[in-house]
């Protein structure tokens, strides 16, 4: 089985770099020229190196490994870029950034919506709740706090943080949002989120469903992401 899953996984692998490569390319005309020059010009510099240091058998497979290294991390970059242009100002990005935390963290997007599409989403992880409002800053402070309030009612002393994603004053950029997350002070111990996420089902369970705004939920960032992590 593990034999013939091989070829589809790596199909599949293929696919989402194409995929995130398409979706750069849209807002990077020149990302294919870019990521060539930075590897022939890489290449070429070892083949000189070979030829006056020598010897070239060794300086050639050295400049191909560093050179493919290299436009990998400049295309993972520009990958990041792209997707995080095509998501913002859409409802839901917040929750699309927010779904590339790594393990440990639950994600819950859009656990209290209004109909002006002010959105909350609750992140779970060591630091406590987090709470990440995401539209008319305003509106979103009433929101969250609203939030907060329920929150803590279940929360049995873990921490209840409240953060704005946005580019104003006191907000954090989504480009900067999983990273300002995973750097919360870890309050709560694995054994203490598993029955802090039981409080939570029962907070949800009476709560009435609310739909998320209309329009998909920017998914751009999760896809390139993967794609990356699978290079």
């Amino acid at each position: 089985m593990a034999k013939n899953d091989a070829p589809a996984e790596k199909t599949g692998r293929l696919k989402q770099i194409r995929s995130a490569y398409q979706l750069t390319k849209k807002s990077d005309p020149r990302i294919g020229l870019l990521l060539a020059a930075i590897f022939l010009g890489l290449v070429a510099v070892f083949v000189v190196l070979g030829i006056f240091v020598g010897p070239l058998l060794v300086w050639i497979p050295l400049g191909v490994a560093l050179a493919f290294l290299a436009t990998t991390i400049v295309f993972g970059r520009r990958v990041e870029k792209a997707a995080y242009s095509q998501i913002e100002g859409q409802a839901g990005a917040a929750a699309s950034a927010l779904q590339t935390l790594r393990r440990g963290w639950n994600v819950t997007p859009a656990v209290a919506v209004t109909k002006n599409a002010d959105i909350v989403h609750r992140v779970v992880g060591r630091p406590g709740i987090v709470l990440v409002g995401e539209g008319q800053p305003s509106r979103v402070k009433n929101l969250l706090t609203a939030e907060r309030k329920k929150h803590s009612r279940v929360a049995g002393g873990a921490p209840v943080i409240e953060i704005i994603a946005g580019q104003g004053e006191g907000e954090v950029d989504i480009r900067k949002l999983t990273k300002h997350v995973m750097k919360l002070p870890a309050a709560l111990q694995p054994s203490e989120i598993t029955d802090l996420l039981q409080r939570l089902k029962a907070l949800d369970a009476v709560r009435p469903q609310v739909p998320m705004p209309k329009g998909p939920v920017p998914t751009s960032l999760k896809g390139a992401r993967q794609a990356m992590k699978g290079r």
